[in-house]
C-alpha cells in the first residue's frame, strides 16, 4: 500500500480527480490518500504561493503527488505553483507521452507515438532577469552539467525500460555554443553508454519543423526546458488534443503527476469534462510506484473505451463516436472495460515499466580554471563605438587593455560597420597583453578607474579557460 498526496484543484479539477481515483481504485491500485488544498482559494486567502506550509510537509513526506489543474488568480504577485513545486522538490524531468488515437480522435498524424523528455528546472526558466540600461533587459540562461546529465540519462533509461528504439536531442548549439553546446556534448557522452539505442541530434528549428510534419520518425526526444515546454504542447496538440495528455514530473526523491490542461472554470460542475489527461498522469504514477499491472489494466481499458466510441463532448464526433457521455459516465465506462484489451489500438504492456531508479549525480573533479579576461558591460547613450572606445581606453593599464566592443553580441569596435544599429548596452572586453597575466585585483582596479572616468559599468563577467579551453563566447563578426 502506497500513501500518496492528492490535490483536487479548481474548476473541473474535483470532477476529473474523483473520476480518475474511481478508475484506478476499481483497477486495484494499492494507495492511501492524503488530500491537500492548493490553488485559487489558498491564493485568495493571502498565500501568494497557492499552497500552505502544512501541505508541503505532507507532499514531502509521501513523495508522490497527484495534482488536478488549478486556477492562478489574475494580477501580479501570484507565483506559479507548478514552477514552484518542480523547483522546490527537485523535479528535474518532465515526461510527456504524445500518442495518436486515430481514427477516434482527429489528427493528421495517425502513426504518431513519441515521448517528450523535458529538463524541468533550469535554462531560461531559472527566471533570473535584470534591466541593465534604459533599452536593454537580460535573462540569464543557466545550463548545468548536473542538469544535463540527469535529464539525458533519464531519457535513455526511459527508452531502455519501455522498449523505445531511439533518443533524439534537440538544441540550438550552432548559436548558443556554450549552453546548448554543453547539453549536446553531454548527450553525446551518455549516448555511448547505451549502444543498443539509436541516438541523433537535430538543431531545434528544423527538428521542430520535422516533428510537426512527420512525428512518426521520432521516438523519445530530450530537450532543455524552454524548447521542451513549447514542443511538448505542440506534440500533444498534433497528436489529437492537449486535453488528453498527462504529464509526469520526476525527481530524485519526489514526483508529481498531472494533466497538462488548465482548470477550465467555465466547464466546472457540469459533468462535462474529460478526465483522460489526469488519468494518463495517474497511469504514469502507477508505473512510477511499481504498480505496473494496475497501470496496464487501466490504460488498456481506457483505450478500449475510446475505440468503443464512448466519448466526452470534447472529442465527440458524429459518424465516429457512438455515445456522448459526461465525466462520471466516461469513468464508469472505463471501469466496465477493466480486464479487457483494445482490438484496434495496440494493447500496452508495462512489464518493465516500474520506477527508474537512477543513481544520484556525482560531482566530478574540478578542472584547472584560468582567468583570461573580463567583460565590462557599460550603459552609454552614445551611438559611435569609436567614440566609446576612446573613452574606455582611458582606463587601460600597462598590463590589461580593451580588445573589443560588442553591442547585442555584434562586434562594433575595432573595424565595426556604420550600418550596425546599437543600443545603450555595450560589452567592453579587456584582456592582458601578450606575456602578461590577469587577476581579480586588476579587475577591481579597472572598475575603480571606470568609476572615476564616469563610465557606468552595470555588470562584469569574468572570462575563464577550463583545462586550457576558453569557455566564453566571442563577438559575432570576429
Amino acid at each position: 500500500m502506497k500513501r500518496i498526496t492528492v490535490a483536487k484543484g479548481d474548476g473541473i479539477g474535483p470532477e476529473i480527480m474523483d473520476a480518475t481515483l474511481s478508475i484506478i481504485k476499481a483497477a486495484g491500485a494499492q494507495i492511501e490518500i492524503d488530500e491537500v488544498e492548493v490553488g485559487e482559494k489558498v491564493y485568495l486567502a493571502g498565500n501568494t504561493a497557492g499552497i500552505a506550509k502544512e501541505s508541503w510537509d505532507i507532499i514531502r513526506r509521501n513523495k508522490i503527488f497527484l495534482k488536478a489543474p488549478i486556477t492562478t488568480p489574475q494580477g501580479g504577485g501570484y507565483k506559479s505553483l507548478n514552477v514552484t513545486t518542480r523547483k522546490f522538490l527537485g523535479l528535474y524531468a518532465n515526461i510527456r507521452p504524445c500518442v495518436s488515437l486515430h481514427p477516434f480522435v482527429k489528427t493528421k498524424h495517425p502513426e504518431m507515438d513519441i515521448v517528450i523528455v523535458r529538463e524541468n528546472e533550469e535554462d531560461l526558466y531559472a527566471g533570473i532577469e535584470h534591466q541593465q540600461t534604459d533599452e536593454v533587459v537580460q535573462c540569464l540562461k543557466l545550463i548545468s552539467r548536473p542538469g544535463c546529465e540527469k535529464i539525458i540519462r533519464y531519457a535513455f533509461e526511459y527508452a531502455k525500460q519501455y522498449g523505445r528504439k531511439k533518443v533524439t536531442c534537440f538544441t540550438k548549439d550552432n548559436i548558443m555554443k556554450q549552453t546548448d553546446g554543453l547539453f549536446h556534448q553531454v548527450f553525446d557522452e551518455i549516448a555511448k553508454e547505451y549502444p543498443t539505442i539509436e541516438n541523433e541530434h537535430w538543431i531545434i528549428d528544423i527538428g521542430a519543423a520535422k516533428m510537426a510534419d512527420t512525428p512518426e520518425v521520432f521516438d523519445v526526444i530530450v530537450m532543455p526546458n524552454l524548447y521542451g515546454d513549447v514542443l511538448s504542447d505542440v506534440a500533444a496538440q498534433i497528436a489529437g488534443s492537449v486535453g488528453l495528455a498527462g504529464s509526469a514530473n520526476i525527481g530524485e526523491e519526489c514526483a508529481m503527476f498531472e494533466a497538462i490542461h488548465g482548470s477550465a472554470p467555465r466547464r466546472a460542475g457540469q459533468n462535462l469534462a474529460n478526465p483522460s489527461g489526469l488519468l494518463q498522469g495517474a497511469i504514469q504514477m502507477l508505473n512510477h510506484i511499481g504498480q505496473t499491472e494496475v497501470a496496464e489494466k487501466v490504460q488498456n481499458a481506457w483505450l478500449k473505451t475510446i475505440e468503443d466510441g464512448i466519448h466526452t463532448y470534447d472529442i465527440f464526433k458524429e459518424g465516429v463516436s457512438k455515445q456522448k457521455v459526461g465525466t462520471k459516465e466516461f469513468a464508469e465506462a472505463v471501469i466496465g472495460n477493466l480486464g479487457q484489451k483494445p482490438s484496434q489500438f495496440k494493447a500496452v504492456s508495462y512489464a518493465n515499466g516500474s520506477a527508474l531508479n537512477l543513481p544520484k549525480y556525482q560531482r566530478k573533479a574540478p578542472k584547472l580554471k584560468e582567468l583570461l579576461g573580463v567583460d565590462l558591460f557599460v550603459h552609454w547613450n552614445g551611438t559611435s563605438a569609436d567614440e566609446l572606445a576612446e573613452k574606455v581606453q582611458q582606463i587601460n593599464t600597462s598590463e590589461v587593455q580593451i580588445s573589443m566592443i560588442t553591442n547585442r553580441g555584434i562586434k562594433v569596435w575595432p573595424d565595426g560597420f556604420s550600418e550596425t544599429f546599437c543600443t545603450d548596452h555595450w560589452r567592453c572586453r579587456f584582456k592582458p597583453l601578450e606575456g602578461k597575466s590577469l587577476d581579480k585585483t586588476q579587475i577591481i582596479q579597472l572598475l575603480g578607474a571606470a568609476h572615476e572616468k564616469g563610465i557606468d559599468v552595470v555588470k562584469t563577467e569574468n572570462l575563464y579557460a577550463f583545462d586550457g579551453k576558453p569557455a566564453f563566447s566571442l563577438g559575432q563578426g570576429q
